[in-house]
């Protein structure tokens, strides 16, 4: 400790978070600094952070804003701090992290040690099976909307560590600057891409929604992945008194249901033959509706689960037709398969995780551009597209572990 400085923070705690931020990457901010660059002079580099934070005189630099496509046409800011500021956001986020984390709800799911989405999707899915009827729960534009007062509110109730709040105030109120240069201060919100801005906002919301539903509708189940909520109801009069309640309660937050996406969902099975307007909801990147499956005697029934969402299998094909397999003539099977095999792993393990041959429409594509490949490769195989996929059948035989989705027994090569 360095008792001429007004608060204590540890130059290990600093460096830690240094590492932190290196292990993660990330883009630059608005001073162009990558993190080779800071790795160039880091011990200089830490030392001015951590005299900073300790003197009570660090100022975040504003947020690099960086506008992000939407499938509506749309398009979201993502908010870029620079690679000191991630370090300085990283080292009270560790700080506050180990006071908050004890005290959040079970259900709550996004961005905590130890949780996943995968987690709260499989949660969902049990719950589906139990309540005939779900809350598809959407927030209008909830990052952009936090409400500052309300924030530190609810972070005082965690903490009165001074050089802590000090510094969140100071992030909340950091202004975004443009590609162009054109700075725009902010009353509200934080930035999406602000590394303490996701705990910030499970603070928020375990106030505003996790903890308010624990005491005032206990018996009422839900999951929350950050601002993505389902909640689980008996009867639809249930689900629409909760609703009702729910609306009123984010309006005293300052907060709105976005009316459009919001919707009570049906959860339709081979024991529930009623119908609604609703029998379908996405939560996650999965679409959860009706669908057959079949049970340990081989019986086929109707019953209510995930499995990739059309919106995650649209973006996973764009993907691989920006990959230009066919294109790759100069490229062997070995050089594609290292090239796309940590991505298709990744889309397995997550969207295979429940429905699996529901990815199968998706990956078929990889099959398509690999036949592509094998008839620009070989000239024996110009022209044949049925001796080409004969040809990738051969290969998966002799290698079945050779391609991702081969190895899980997705997608056969002659199909």
């Amino acid at each position: 400790m360095d008792k001429t400085k007004p608060f204590n923070i540890s130059k290990h705690l600093v460096y830690d978070a240094y590492l932190k931020v290196k292990a993660n990457q990330g883009a630059e901010g608005v001073d162009k600094e990558t993190i080779g660059k800071f790795d160039k002079d880091w011990k200089n580099k830490l030392y001015r952070i951590w005299n900073r934070m300790s003197s009570g005189c660090y100022f975040p630099p504003p947020v690099r804003a960086v506008a992000i496509p939407k499938d509506n046409g749309k398009t979201r800011l993502l908010g870029i701090p620079t690679v000191s500021d991630r370090i300085a956001q990283t080292v009270a986020k560790m700080e506050l992290e180990l006071l908050v984390e004890p005290k959040f709800h079970e259900d709550s799911y996004g961005y905590r040690p130890g949780k996943s989405a995968i987690n709260a999707v499989g949660q969902a899915r049990k719950r589906c099976w139990k309540y005939n009827w779900a809350i598809d729960l959407d927030i209008k534009g909830f990052f952009d909307n936090l409400d500052h007062e309300l924030v530190m509110k609810a972070v005082k109730h965690h903490t009165d560590s001074t050089w802590m709040l000090l510094y969140i105030e100071r992030w909340l109120k950091a202004p975004l600057e443009t590609e162009e240069g054109i700075r725009k201060e902010r009353d509200r919100g934080t930035p999406q891409g602000g590394v303490i801005s996701p705990l910030l906002a499970n603070i928020f919301m375990h106030h505003v929604f996790d903890d308010w539903m624990r005491r005032k509708h206990p018996q009422i189940p839900f999951e929350r992945y950050a601002d993505d909520v389902l909640v689980h109801c008996s009867s639809l009069e249930q689900a629409k008194r909760i609703l009702e309640a729910i609306k009123d309660r984010l309006r005293e937050c300052k907060l709105e249901v976005n009316a459009e996406k919001t919707r009570i969902v049906y959860c339709k099975d081979a024991n529930r033959l009623s119908s609604s307007e609703h029998e379908r909801f996405d939560f996650l990147g999965f679409t959860f509706r009706p669908r057959r499956a079949e049970n340990k005697q081989g019986e086929r029934f109707l019953s209510f689960l995930p499995a990739i969402s059309d919106k995650a299998a649209k973006s996973i094909r764009k993907e691989i037709r920006n990959w230009h397999i066919a294109k790759h003539s100069d490229k062997s099977l070995e050089d594609l398969a290292k090239f796309i095999n940590p991505t298709v792993y990744g889309w397995i393990n997550y969207y295979g995780s429940y429905y699996r041959t529901g990815m199968n429409p998706s990956l078929r594509n990889i099959e398509l551009n690999l036949v592509r490949w094998s008839k620009r490769k070989y000239k024996r195989l110009r022209g044949h597209k049925t001796r080409a996929m004969h040809f990738l059948g051969q290969i998966a035989r002799q290698e079945p572990r050779l391609f991702a989705h081969w190895t899980v027994g997705l997608v056969s090569p002659v199909e």
